[in-house]
């Protein structure tokens, strides 16, 4: 391969890469922003503990997991650790003909603590600390590279024709899943749901905090689904760029839009969640997809995502940061989409993405409810009413995010 086409692409995907490392601070201002302060330090710690041992399992087992190479196509496993291929006694720089073995493994490292992180928002405020610790460790270390081995391993749904660019599914479904498995087993924070059932908002601290962190998100998405092309091709680059920009504005404007019209009111949180809600619609079909194409799939991302967020808190669900509307609703939205719209539309192409989706949410609602019953009939998910009410900060970490610093008068 060229040297400088190889060099090129390299540095694309590293790029891509740093960009996706950069959307972990989104999703950690996303989600204090859209909880209170008194539990700030306790979401903080999630999400960077989630950054460190998602990078670490999957050097030990996840990529190895992952992509084992030849294998049966449910599972297999290629070894503990990391050996990259080797010519001539030197790093085989062209093993995929695009970028090193070493950025492979740091770009998809870094998807697989998007899953966890996903699950992370939407128990907020009420689970206990090392009891998702626990949680998510094995949701990262064996469920996401395992699910993800079917697909973009080579395993039995990429034979069949199944197809998600960059994991509307695999990353954000697999996530919401378990999202929506860990709140019905958590119950609702004290305070969600009056004596009637009637749910009741509870605000978040910081609303300019949340803003930043889905404009830093939607910054992210340009190297999720960009690097995901695998190579610096500028065509199919840019064409990418542009469907995920288009659906994302699509989702923020119909969103805004449709809340508008259903509760006379211009609710920003609504339409940051709407803005995610094209994002990850556009996901599974970013490379697929015509300008129209990506706007239309915007759109009925931004009004889904508002319908499935009422349609929760009427289940009596109880997620703070709209974690299962925007990943689990809109992931299978996006999914589905490449069968509707876009080069691969056909009614063949449409039944196998519904297979697919059907294959994931068995796979990761038995895992992620095995994993968290076992954890809640030992040593418990949820923390004590008196823990809730003062705040985890408190009680699982001994600080403040905002300590008084007035001086004191003595």
């Amino acid at each position: 391969m060229d040297t400088g086409l190889l060099t090129t692409n390299n540095v694309w995907m590293m790029l891509c890469t740093a960009l996706v490392f950069f959307m972990h601070l989104g999703f950690s201002f996303l989600e204090i922003g859209l909880t209170r302060q008194k539990n700030t330090i306790n979401i903080l710690f999630k999400n960077l503990f989630i950054i460190c041992i998602g990078l670490l399992l999957y050097c030990l087992v996840g990529f190895n997991l992952m992509y084992p190479g030849e294998f049966n196509g449910y599972f297999g496993f290629a070894g503990f650790g990391l050996e990259a291929p080797m010519k001539d006694g030197a790093l085989d720089l062209a093993y995929n003909e695009g970028y090193t073995y070493w950025t492979d493994f740091l770009f998809q490292g870094m998807f697989a603590a998007t899953a966890a992180t996903i699950v992370s928002g939407a128990v907020a405020e009420r689970i206990k600390i090392n009891s998702f610790m626990i949680f998510a460790i094995i949701y990262v270390g064996l469920v996401y590279p395992i699910a993800g081995s079917w697909k973009w391993g080579g395993g039995f749904l990429d034979k069949m024709g199944f197809y998600d660019f960059a994991g509307s599914t695999l990353v954000h479904s697999v996530g919401g899943w378990a999202a929506l498995v860990a709140i019905y087993l958590l119950g609702a924070r004290i305070g969600k749901f009056d004596e009637n059932g009637k749910p009741k908002v509870i605000p978040g601290h910081n609303l300019p905090l949340a803003t930043g962190g889905v404009l830093i998100l939607w910054l992210g998405w340009f190297g999720f689904n960009g690097g995901s092309v695998l190579s610096a091709d500028p065509a199919l680059t840019s064409l990418t760029l542009v469907t995920t920009c288009l659906a994302a504005a699509a989702g923020g404007v119909s969103a805004m839009m449709f809340t508008q019209f259903l509760y006379k009111n211009l609710d920003l949180s609504m339409f940051l969640n709407g803005v995610l809600a094209g994002l990850v619609g556009i996901t599974a079909g970013a490379d697929q997809m015509g300008p129209t194409d990506s706007i239309l799939i915007g759109l009925i991302a931004g009004i889904l995502v508002v319908g499935a967020v009422a349609l929760i808190d009427k289940l009596k669900l109880d997620d703070p940061v709209g974690a299962v509307a925007v990943h689990l609703v809109c992931g299978i939205w996006g999914t589905l989409a490449v069968g509707i719209f876009g080069a691969m539309a056909s009614v063949d192409q449409f039944l196998i993405q519904l297979t697919g989706v059907a294959v994931y949410g068995a796979f990761c609602v038995t895992t992620s409810f095995i994993i968290l019953i076992v954890i809640k009939k030992t040593i418990g998910l949820r923390v004590t009413k008196e823990e809730e009410i003062e705040g985890l900060d408190e009680h699982e970490h001994g600080m403040s995010a905002y300590p008084d610093y007035r001086m004191n008068d003595n």
